[in-house]
């Protein structure tokens, strides 16, 4: 049976030599094994998270390591710096052996010998000056926020880019508050706290295999996300038109808040994860949701004219790089044409609003040229429109995620 670095090895690698998902790649491989998961989600999303702070300290003790070899390296130093139950002798004497079981014994001297080198420093991070190097964030993304925010916004957000995020767990009002729902939730053995009207988790072993989740007495949603729903101001029996819904959370939160009143559409353009929708809505109980397969860039008259359209489209996920690590390398160049694509799905989106009817464009990117650039080129384009509210969420330690929405009315 393969250890719990040697599955890391074996995920890392592919994630940075074969373009492999973090969360598709750990998930899949840990599924079938009982210990050590905890270990190893760690370890990969921390390497990766890390990747710029790792390479800048091992490029001053070593030169060009071959691929392999980079990746044990990155592990090593990770378990050295950030990984407090694992003690120095191990990080170094582990990373060797899994050297010489990977046909690398070749190298096992030189790992050894830098990894020792960079445990007798004794690297502050916390004290590096250079911000890309200290929070591995690439220097672009950072001129580009402290450009659209501001450098002092930036300096505050930055320190909750790594360590992952908050998870939320949303009350189903069908059966449950949030206050009941914590009582539930720590008869499981899963601990958290009240916070604006959901419970944010602070242990969650099993959380999804509990009977409370079981029962459909919650769903997870991020904070900045179910605050959002909340601008709409919904209204029992309103029909509501969710355009890019999967997996659902968005929907299962409105349905929620009219208590399994009206309808919603939940739509999404891929058959597999509409499913994931329906599978969500009967557990939970919500009749009221109607999952669809749909493109939203294409008007569909058999829908429905709304009350209330929900338009999160697809973006560059810039808000949520401490759930994705990876999402933090993107090249700028390449999400160029995404605003493009916004925009197409907002304007489609509006066709489906009543005359007095409200629109909730989001995203859970910080980037203005998709989030205020894209609703100020609808307005111009569109008349009868306007916004009502606006609002840019950054990431925090104990909330949620990087998010913007803007709420738009037709008059």
């Amino acid at each position: 049976m393969k250890s719990s670095r040697q599955l890391a090895f074996e995920i890392l690698y592919r994630i940075f030599y074969s373009d492999a998902y973090s969360n598709l790649a750990v998930d899949s491989a840990i599924s079938d094994i009982k210990d050590g998961k905890a270990f190893i989600t760690r370890l990969v999303y921390g390497v990766v998270e890390r990747r710029i702070t790792l390479d800048k300290i091992i490029s001053d003790f070593c030169s060009a390591p071959k691929p392999k070899v980079f990746v044990i390296l990155r592990m090593g130093v990770y378990q050295l710096l950030f990984m407090d139950k694992v003690s120095s002798a191990a990080a170094i004497n582990e990373s060797v052996q899994l050297a010489r079981r990977n046909g690398l014994g070749y190298y096992s001297g030189l790992i050894n010998a830098v990894l020792r080198k960079i445990d007798g420093e004794k690297i502050d991070v916390d004290a590096i000056d250079d911000k890309s190097i200290k929070y591995s964030v690439p220097e672009n993304l950072i001129k580009m926020w402290n450009k659209a925010y501001g450098e002092k916004t930036v300096d505050r957000f930055l320190p909750c880019l790594n360590g992952g995020a908050p998870l939320f767990a949303v009350p189903n009002p069908l059966f449950v508050n949030a206050g009941e729902l914590l009582i539930e939730l720590e008869n499981c053995g899963i601990r958290g706290t009240l916070k604006d009207s959901v419970v944010m988790i602070e242990s969650a072993p099993n959380l999804c295999s509990c009977d409370v989740f079981c029962k459909g007495h919650f769903h997870i949603q991020d904070l900045s996300c179910y605050q959002a729903v909340h601008a709409l101001r919904l209204n029992e029996n309103d029909t509501v038109i969710d355009v890019c819904s999967a997996p659902g959370g968005k929907a299962f939160t409105v349905a929620g808040l009219m208590g399994n009143s009206g309808k919603i559409f939940a739509l999404d353009i891929y058959e597999h994860r509409v499913k994931l929708i329906k599978k969500g809505a009967e557990r939970l109980g919500f009749t009221s949701v109607i999952p669809m397969v749909n493109d939203a860039r294409v008007y569909n008259n058999s829908l429905p004219k709304a009350d209330k359209v929900i338009c999160d489209v697809p973006c560059s996920g810039f808000g949520i790089i401490r759930r994705k690590p990876e999402i933090r390398y993107k090249n700028l160049d390449d999400i160029k044409e995404l605003p493009l694509i916004q925009y197409e799905i907002l304007k489609t989106s509006s066709e489906y609003v009543k005359q007095g009817g409200k629109i909730l464009y989001s995203t859970c990117t910080l980037n203005k040229r998709e989030n205020e650039a894209v609703v100020k080129r609808f307005l111009e384009r569109n008349s009868g429109f306007s916004v009502s509210e606006i609002k840019t969420i950054f990431p925090s330690e104990s909330s949620g995620d990087g998010f913007f929405y803007a709420v738009i009315e037709r008059d």
